[in-house]
């Protein structure tokens, strides 16, 4: 019975010498006790607890106890096996190391990631600041230009008013020399007539000079009227040409003052419209990089989730390979056991035998003494030769019956150990096939939750960009809208403007004795060419100023 129950013990054994893989996943890091449990008892433990006094598990295990340092053989042996490469503790250590492997390469990918996010953002704001510094130095330029512009045309505007000056007087000055030579003309024609009436008229001499005297201070004031009279129509043809002259400057300088103000919008235009492609360009930038670093770093956790999974299942595999090595290797010490059992068990049936014999043998003789002392001497040869027929005949039954009760044991335990066998390998397949679904659908579930979290993850990076990119088109349509408010704002003050100054101009000219026609009508003095304007110009810039702006 000692040797089955070491049998037994080692099938315990075999159960409890290891976790499955599936167990350790549930368990985490806690498996690693159960994967390395020592036995209960029986096995070699226990056959080598007999051969040292018949000590059991309980006593081995207090003497583990109690000394520590004192181990047998057997657990040595043990503890080096459960050492040995491939062993559960070595499997989860191997997944420790998968994860924090794992996780060294997370980090260090996700550091990179976010190095090369700040590198991209300070190049893209790098690159709109200079944008926009380009675009200040680019209207700084313009306006100095525009301003240069503005001196110029009032410089020439001022030199032509005083060439036209110039000519307008030297003209005058001309025509007044020619009015006085005719003048001159005029008069002395005028003497010589009046002298040659006076020689025919009968008058003195002295009335004759005083009648000549009178007639020449009469032609003398004429001459002063009439001179007067045209350097007054001179002086008012100069100051009214001035005038429409001045006018038609400040109208062209309008004109010019407007072109340059649309090619300042203009400019600002183009501006706002290259930096919202720039904004644009940087977004769509900015969305594939994101893109990119999250599709690494789900790759990556695919990678290693799938190179835990194939780490997980090639250990449960060996797992399984090692348990069916393990009872195949149980069930073959079992089989190598079997014949000293039983013949251990044969030779305890024989000793019963033996002890029956000897037992019925003392009762036959006792039991012969009785017959003897109560039958007759003649008759005791027939009744002892009887006796000892029965019990012959007897003994050979009894031999009989224990052979074939030995043959029946034997029979039995043999049925009784290959049915175990196989009841217990139909087990341990079918324990080791349900740990292997168990870890199959943990797997299952754990790559739904790791798909479930990557897909929301996109879903939240699509809604971050999705709302970055209205918050940009907002910005630039509130920015847009601003320089369109600017510009109609600053138009109406240059057409305010404008009205205001040419309205003031024509009631200046109007306080100086002319009407808005005579300063309005063409002019038939000859113009430089940059104050011709034709009269569709000067009619729409006159009425609607702010339209040349746009």
């Amino acid at each position: 019975h000692g040797v089955v129950g070491g049998a037994g013990g080692m099938m315990v054994s075999a159960d409890t010498s290891g976790s499955s893989i599936a167990s350790a996943v549930s368990a985490g890091s806690g498996a690693v006790g159960g994967g390395g449990r020592v036995p209960a008892g029986g096995g070699v433990g226990d056959r080598g607890g007999e051969h040292h006094g018949g000590r059991g598990p309980s006593a081995a295990g207090g003497a583990r106890g109690n000394f520590e340092t004192l181990r047998t053989t057997s657990i040595v042996s043990r503890q080096n096996k459960n050492h040995q490469p491939g062993d559960m503790g070595d499997a989860l250590s191997g997944y420790k190391r998968i994860r924090r492997e794992h996780q060294r390469a997370q980090l260090k990918l996700e550091e990179k990631c976010r190095v090369e996010m700040e590198s991209h953002k300070h190049m893209l704001d790098k690159e709109y600041e200079t944008l926009l510094i380009q675009f200040s130095k680019e209207l700084e330029k313009l306006r100095m230009k525009h301003e240069k512009e503005h001196e110029k045309k009032v410089d020439s505007c001022s030199i032509a008013v005083k060439r036209l000056q110039a000519e307008i007087a030297s003209r005058h000055t001309t025509d007044m020399k020619t009015f006085q030579q005719q003048y001159k003309k005029h008069c002395k024609e005028n003497m010589e007539k009046w002298k040659k009436d006076l020689q025919d008229a009968n008058a003195t001499k002295k009335q004759k000079e005083a009648t000549l005297q009178s007639q020449r201070e009469f032609l003398k004031a004429s001459e002063q009227e009439e001179e007067h009279k045209l350097h007054e129509r001179q002086s008012d043809y100069l100051i009214l040409e001035t005038r429409k002259f001045r006018r038609r400057g400040l109208i062209t300088y309008f004109i010019r003052e407007k072109d340059l103000l649309g090619e300042e919008l203009q400019k600002r235009e183009q501006q706002l419209s290259t930096a919202h492609k720039m904004l644009m360009r940087h977004q769509q930038l900015t969305e594939d990089l994101e893109c990119r670093q999250q599709k690494a770093i789900h790759a990556l956790k695919e990678e290693q989730m799938n190179r835990q999974h194939s780490a997980e299942l090639n250990s449960q595999h060996e797992y399984m390979r090692r348990s069916e090595k393990d009872l195949h290797k149980k069930h073959a010490m079992q089989q190598k056991q079997q014949p000293k059992s039983l013949k251990q068990k044969e030779i305890e049936i024989r000793r019963q035998f033996r002890d029956t014999i000897n037992i019925q043998r003392q009762q036959y003789k006792e039991y012969k003494q009785q017959v003897v002392a109560k039958t007759p001497r003649e008759e005791q040869r027939s009744i002892m030769k009887r006796l000892k027929e029965d019990q012959r005949r007897k003994l050979a039954m009894l031999a009989d019956q224990y052979e074939q009760s030995i043959a029946e044991m034997l029979q039995r335990q043999s049925l009784k150990l290959d049915e175990c066998q196989v009841v217990e390998q139909q087990q341990s397949s079918e324990e080791l096939q349900q740990e292997l679904d168990v870890l199959t659908e943990y797997q299952t579930r754990n790559r739904q939750a790791a798909e479930t979290q990557r897909s929301r993850e996109r879903r939240e990076l699509e809604e971050r960009i999705s709302l970055r990119k209205t918050l940009l088109q907002q910005k630039m349509k509130e920015e847009s809208q601003r320089f369109d408010r600017e510009k109609a704002e600053r138009l109406r003050l240059m057409h305010d403007k404008q009205s205001r100054e040419l309205d003031e101009f024509d009631k200046e000219s109007i306080r100086a004795g002319f009407t808005a026609l005579q300063i309005a009508e063409p002019s038939t003095e000859r113009w430089p060419d940059e104050f011709n304007v034709s009269s569709q110009m000067l009619s729409l810039t006159v009425s609607h100023p702010s339209s040349l702006g746009t």
